[in-house]
């Protein structure tokens, strides 16, 4: 599938496509929502959205990779040297990395604003010493470089059939909300690296504080003020969603089943810590596999009914048979 991927993107120099195939294996390995919902993307994108997704995923690692013994000064100068690495890259397309290339390939390609990923790099430079945020607008200002950015370097990749300035703010929240998501899931995760994603003034409104969530992390025990402040967190995270979602029909038809699948999935992620009674600090709230198994076959039918939809007609009137490679190559 690769291949197919790669000669239908156009990208036929040998390095430059195993680059691409390094990063199919990040977001296969890593990005198992994630890389369900590309698999929706017409095929010749999905190489574009593997590359982002590759760099994303690289960077973060150096970040949080909990069986590294790095120091924050030795993760803080791997970071600078890989966005060294990227401004040259997206220069002239060198780099010694696999996944900076093939980036710097997309956004050429694609005429991805530079400075989206350079306030990428800072939300990640920013992890290494920052662990707590004083409110909901300071976790925004964070978010804007760690999960808005992302939804706009998208938005080149999918097409609009709106201008971008209109759906920009909708492919950012939809960034936001995915990631406050990953947030609310990854809580006891976030504790064991030292950090606390939520806002302290929602905590503290149900009267949380970080040692109570150590206290229950460690213990295994439960309060019912922490399953109410996870509560309050997810209602906000279902607001951004609403937020987000009208910006889903701004897109190129044939990219809305890829991004809506990831929305619904991620949503998921919402209704599986209320199943579980939001015990993300014990245990990680895991959308079923059958669920994603019939969310991605209800992302297929709607390819097939927007190809049908739109298949050209034959002179005299005969509808054309719909190519169905691409669908296939979406399972």
């Amino acid at each position: 599938m690769t291949r197919r991927e790669l000669d239908a993107a156009g990208i036929t120099d040998p390095e430059l496509r195993a680059d691409y195939a390094h990063c199919r294996q990040l977001n296969a390995r890593h990005g198992k929502t994630y890389f369900l919902a590309t698999r929706l993307l017409p095929i010749e994108r999905r190489s574009a959205v593997h590359a982002l997704y590759g760099f994303a995923r690289w960077a973060d690692d150096i970040v949080d990779d909990l069986h590294s013994p790095a120091p924050p000064e030795e993760r803080d100068r791997a970071l600078t040297g890989l966005q060294r690495q990227l401004v040259t890259a997206l220069h002239d397309g060198r780099s010694t990395e696999p996944v900076v290339r093939a980036l710097a390939h997309t956004a050429r390609t694609h005429d991805i604003d530079a400075g989206l990923f350079t306030d990428f790099m800072h939300a990640m430079h920013s992890d290494l010493h920052i662990t707590r945020y004083a409110t909901y607008d300071d976790l925004r200002g964070y978010m804007h470089g760690s999960a808005a950015v992302i939804g706009l370097q998208m938005l080149p990749v999918l097409g609009t059939v709106a201008p971008r300035e209109e759906a920009a703010p909708h492919a950012a929240a939809l960034g936001v909300a995915f990631q406050l998501s990953n947030f609310i899931r990854d809580v006891g995760e976030d504790l064991d690296r030292g950090r606390v994603y939520l806002p302290e003034d929602l905590l503290a409104a149900h009267d949380v504080d970080r040692d109570l969530l150590l206290w229950s992390r460690r213990t295994g025990r439960t309060d019912p003020r922490i399953r109410e402040a996870l509560i309050a967190a997810c209602a906000l995270n279902r607001e951004v969603y609403r937020e987000a979602e009208p910006g889903i029909d701004l897109l190129d038809p044939r990219a809305r089943p890829c991004i809506r699948t990831a929305f619904t999935l991620y949503g998921g992620i919402l209704d599986a810590i209320a199943d579980d009674d939001h015990r993300v600090l014990h245990r990680r709230a895991v959308v079923p596999r059958r669920r994603r198994a019939a969310v991605a076959l209800g992302g297929l039918a709607a390819i097939v009914g927007a190809r049908l939809r739109n298949r050209p007609t034959r002179p005299g009137g005969a509808d054309d048979v719909p190519v169905a490679a691409g669908v296939r190559g979406s399972r």
